[in-house]
């Protein structure tokens, strides 16, 4: 029996899951993306709590396309991150392929300082 693509994600979040873990020092940068839009939150998974959160959705970004949406969010939740004295993330690509719009955000995150 084939795979839905969603029941595919979501054997492959729960397989980088086991893995990957948030503390309150190296937050995970969880990211979700939607058709329309993405959204990224740094989570202590220690604590239960998400610690910052940037969307496509905000109202200071504004953009043309879905690729530069991702690369504004990718920014905002690294100045958030550098505001609440985090520099370093483990990053939770949350089933997704590292490819398009997850890696754009991953690279304008670098870019604007975080490190993973």
């Amino acid at each position: 029996m084939a795979l839905s693509k969603l029941e595919r994600r979501q054997r492959i979040k729960h397989r980088i899951r086991k893995i990957v873990t948030g503390t309150a020092e190296k937050p995970r940068l969880s990211v979700f993306r939607s058709n329309k839009e993405i959204y990224a939150q740094l989570i202590d998974d220690v604590a239960g709590v998400t610690l910052a959160s940037a969307s496509s959705r905000d109202k200071e970004i504004t953009s043309s396309s879905k690729a530069e949406a991702a690369t504004a969010v990718g920014k905002a939740i690294a100045e958030k991150a550098v505001k609440a004295g985090v520099d370093t993330v483990a990053f939770d690509r949350n089933g997704y392929l590292y490819h398009g719009r997850v890696k754009v955000l991953a690279d304008a995150a670098r870019e604007a300082g975080l490190k993973f």
